[in-house]
């Protein structure tokens, strides 16, 4: 009986027990340490030929014009931030739905390419993310800049980036390090100033610091429920690898630093007449990564956010389009609430244009327009609901709007005073 076990052998290699260190027995076979290292390995690969196969089929491979088409929809305008932002997005996610397995040993490896919009308040910037994240059925999240600080101090470490991401994909581990972040206001961690402090600037320098490996890709200890890390914590590895980061941010007063560099060329002829032919109503169309090194942003962070586009301002017809055009139009979105009371809406062409010239005054973007359609509607949709027969028909015309507008105007002085 003692000779039968040492004689035991590996059923898959022939290994003979002394020469492994650990062999298992089954019902009527065997298998040794080596082999089941082996097909653990076959194992993984298989299943992760299987995962991208499946990624390429539930994320449908979508051409960069497709991509601006469906962007259209929700967003007027931005044609020259669109087109950036797809083909950014399609070499992403074709770089992803690659199987590993067609890959020669001599085939260039693709790196990803994070995204830098620049823009003015109300143009966009926010948006445009959602929508391509909705497009494209991937774990999306927004996070702010603003609240993150430095590891140890009063705030949100940069790894609750990650929680967020994960909370967003319910957990699925594989999900989530496929999916889109959006760095709202990162023009808000800007560093203070060139001259030396006496203290550290934990939620400025400080988080673009932290933020580098993040972006570039690094394998990063999540604590799931976010928080603090501790020691006694369970924590989930997050592969940043095929995380796409898109940046965005104001950048108040970069303009400057644009016009200065751009006056910065030689003197003579040629620099007079390029400087002519400058756009001064819209300087972030020129804005290059030096200038968002002049606005504070360290040299290593723009270098992992290598693609930068700008949104371009909103004009009077744009802004006139926002309200009226896409699927999710404001003035649209308002006629199907007051529906839902059965009041009919009719909000004239008049009435349109002078929330435009409102929402040009107040410098507020596309923000400001739903703020002043809302201050116009307030009474009505307060009044209206049980109240209204059925067919009652709301008409708002320059008259109407300027007098609403000029209500909410006396109640605020009331206020102050």
């Amino acid at each position: 009986m003692g000779s039968n076990k040492e004689n035991l052998s590996c059923s898959f290699c022939g290994r003979e027990k002394k020469d492994t260190n650990v062999l298992i027995a089954g019902i009527d076979g065997h298998i040794c340490d080596h082999c089941i290292r082996q097909a653990y390995g076959i194992v993984v690969e298989e299943l992760d030929t299987q995962e991208r196969k499946e990624l390429s089929r539930s994320m449908r491979l979508i051409k960069p014009k497709e991509i601006k088409q469906f962007l259209d929809q929700y967003v007027i305008g931005q044609d020259s931030a669109k087109r950036v932002l797809a083909v950014a997005v399609y070499n992403h996610y074709k770089r992803l739905s690659k199987d590993k397995g067609e890959l020669k040993s001599d085939e260039v490896e693709i790196d990803k390419s994070n995204i830098m919009m620049v823009g003015e308040t109300g143009t966009g910037k926010t948006l445009l993310a959602q929508t391509i994240a909705r497009m494209l059925n991937v774990p999306f999240t927004i996070v702010d800049a603003t609240v993150l600080t430095e590891a140890g101090y009063v705030g949100e470490d940069v790894e609750s980036i990650l929680t967020r991401l994960l909370q967003a994909a319910n957990y699925d581990q594989k999900a989530a390090e496929r999916g889109i972040i959006f760095i709202d206001e990162i023009d808000k961690i800007a560093r203070k100033g060139d001259n030396p402090s006496i203290t550290r600037d934990v939620s400025g320098e400080g988080v673009q610091q932290a933020m580098l490996k993040l972006l570039e890709g690094t394998k990063v200890n999540v604590p799931p429920q976010g928080g603090r890390k501790h020691p006694d914590q369970k924590f989930i590895e997050v592969d940043t690898r095929n995380i796409l980061f898109i940046a965005g941010g104001a950048f108040d007063g970069i303009q400057r630093n644009i016009a200065r560099r751009l006056n910065t060329r030689a003197v003579g002829f040629h620099g007079s007449k390029d400087r002519d032919s400058l756009d001064t109503t819209n300087m972030l169309s020129y804005v290059a990564p030096q200038d968002l090194k002049s606005f504070g942003l360290i040299p290593e962070l723009i270098g992992r956010i290598p693609v930068l586009t700008h949104l371009d301002p909103l004009t009077p017809e744009v802004l006139k389009l926002i309200l009226t055009e896409p699927k999710n139009a404001i003035v649209k979105q308002y006629v199907a609430l007051l529906g839902m009371d059965k009041v009919e809406l009719d909000f004239r062409e008049e009435a349109i244009d002078y929330v435009v010239e409102k929402a040009m005054e107040f410098k507020l973007g596309a923000r400001g327009l739903r703020s002043i359609i809302e201050a116009i509607l307030t009474d009505a949709m307060f009044e209206l609901p049980g109240e209204a027969e059925e067919g009652y028909k709301l008409v708002v015309d320059k008259d109407y709007a300027s007098t609403r507008m000029d209500k909410m105007s006396l109640n605020a002085l009331k206020a102050v005073s």
